[in-house]
């Protein structure tokens, strides 16, 4: 029997390294992608329950697999309708439960690396892009949906839809779930992309939960990033995310102070900063500009990334490239986001009114409603203007919709300092 912090630790390593696994694997057997979520949560809960009693197994990936197997069984068991599935879930047995997708298959595929086939086998271009790519986040990623939701600046309601429409098309269309033939990965390398970046999003700025940062989920996107540039080292956007992820690692210990609280980019001690790290992910930015003329949205991200971890002082940065290479963005991959970003630079180039134009053009579209980022945005150009009142609104109105603590306790600490 282990104890709780060692049971904790094991839990959350095994939710990291086999959560995806586990999904794949009732996927393939049920062909059903809400029964393999809800069997994997189960075994994860019955882990949670039964391992600080009995112990953490010894291949604890195995013990997820099996208890989850068992669990789809027993649910299509009590379902009645279900009987075509028992059958086919009940066949199970003769199946190896424990290896990968593609050497189940039986195919060979240069994608040597666990997660990345999965990956790949979920980015199925018969569904739409962001469909493939939400349902990658939240299928083998293990990503909540309010999680996906902010990375795509939905709401709930809409991401559960969409969802939803995703596993029935899967379904109804009979696309099979198996790793791809290495001459058609170019054409899910899109979706691959849009996983890895969104994954590295979310453990660099977490949406819910205590901490700021959830360096796993950054350093595994991270990890994924550079087996995918091994694997298509000719490709500009692949390099262009490396970098991109690099440079922002590279400020990662900076971003919260000893207490864990949020620190502002101009207010980091960029003596914490990784130097090492950001002079390779401009030795990456540089290898991937000789690969193309026309910079593709990592490449350009991967750009502004560079330019911050490179600065010496916030004062330092060179605002008005940061504000042109968004503006080259918002023509090349138009978001609300980019648009967010380009209208914080903006404000630091010419001044903070002309941002706040372009944060009351943003808002007045309605695409970031209900999103804290905005309102915290605009609080804090107007607090640089030094109009309190103005700011004062805007920090609450961000905090009535941020999720994640320690962004709303810098909120709130800003709120302070304004009223």
């Amino acid at each position: 029997m282990g104890g709780v912090t060692d049971v904790d630790a094991a839990l959350t390593s095994a939710f990291s390294a086999e959560w995806g696994r586990v999904v794949a694997t009732l996927i393939r057997l049920t062909g059903d992608f809400a029964l393999a979520e809800d069997a994997a949560q189960d075994a994860f809960v019955a882990a949670a329950r039964r391992w600080p009693v009995d112990g953490v197994p010894d291949r604890p990936g195995a013990w997820l697999t099996t208890t989850a197997r068992n669990g789809a069984l027993d649910r299509l068991r009590r379902a009645t309708t279900e009987a075509r599935k028992l059958r086919e879930v009940a066949a199970m047995d003769a199946l190896e439960l424990h290896g990968h997708v593609a050497e189940e298959s039986g195919e060979a595929s240069a994608v040597t690396d666990d997660r990345l086939r999965l990956i790949f086998t979920c980015c199925h271009p018969a569904l739409p892009l962001e469909a493939r790519v939400a349902l990658t986040l939240r299928t083998l990623c293990g990503l909540t949906v309010p999680e996906i939701a902010r990375a795509f600046g939905v709401g709930e309601a809409a991401m559960t839809k969409r969802l939803v429409r995703a596993r029935q098309k899967i379904a109804q269309a009979g696309i099979p779930y198996r790793v791809p033939a290495d001459e058609v990965l170019g054409e899910r390398l899109d979706g691959v992309l849009a996983v890895l970046y969104l994954l590295f999003t979310e453990g660099y700025s977490a949406t819910e939960g205590p901490d700021v940062v959830r360096a796993d989920l950054s350093a595994e996107a991270i990890r994924l990033t550079r087996v995918l540039a091994e694997l298509v080292p000719g490709d500009a956007e692949v390099l262009g995310l490396l970098a991109l992820e690099l440079a922002h690692d590279a400020r990662r210990d900076a971003r919260t102070d000893d207490g864990g609280e949020l620190v502002p980019l101009e207010e980091q001690d960029r003596t914490r900063w990784d130097a090492g790290q950001a002079a390779a992910a401009t030795e990456v930015l540089v290898r991937a500009r000789t690969l193309t003329t026309e910079p593709g949205p990592y490449l350009l991200q991967a750009e502004v990334a560079v330019l911050h971890a490179t600065a010496a002082t916030a004062e330092a940065t060179d605002w008005a490239a940061v504000a042109g290479i968004y503006a080259q963005l918002a023509r090349r991959a138009p978001s609300p986001y980019v648009d967010l970003s380009r209208a914080v630079a903006v404000a630091m180039a010419d001044g903070v009114d002309a941002g706040l134009v372009l944060l009351d053009a943003l808002a007045a579209s309605g695409r970031l409603d209900g999103n804290h980022y905005l309102p915290a945005a605009r609080a804090d150009l107007l607090r640089r203007a030094g109009r309190g009142p103005e700011s004062a609104e805007a920090y609450r109105a961000a905090l009535t919709r941020v999720t994640n603590d320690a962004e709303r306790r810098y909120l709130r600490r800003r709120l302070a300092e304004v009223s």
